[in-house]
């Protein structure tokens, strides 16, 4: 079954606290994950600043500069993975160096009816 581990952190604290995980740590864990065959995808993202928000609403699009919501965390990157279940699921997350400053969210991907 395919899951999202989303990497949610505050971004002043993610490279800022002792603890936190080096760019080279979260590409070694990644690496690691591919060799294994659970990783199917995982990305770092830009700060929150850099977002951009789409709404259509009637037909008529609204695009505005930031993120959807104002929060403590921000969405910080993604790992997306194949695993047996949610328990194998979350035992990857707890790896998932950012875990240290920030908090991972472990969702099931839902296929599209089609």
């Amino acid at each position: 079954m395919k899951y999202l581990c989303l990497v949610y952190a505050n971004e002043n604290d993610l490279h800022s606290l002792p603890e936190s995980p080096h760019d080279s740590e979260c590409h070694a864990y990644a690496s690691k994950a591919a060799e294994r065959g659970m990783l199917i995808a995982g990305q770092a993202l830009q700060p929150v600043a850099t977002a951009t928000t789409v709404r259509v609403r009637d037909g008529q699009a609204t695009v505005t500069d930031g993120p959807f919501a104002e929060t403590k965390e921000q969405l910080a990157g993604f790992y997306m993975i194949e695993a047996r279940d949610l328990n194998e699921a979350i035992a990857f997350a707890e790896k998932i160096p950012p875990a240290r400053v920030g908090s991972i969210e472990v969702r099931p991907v839902r296929e599209l009816d089609v």
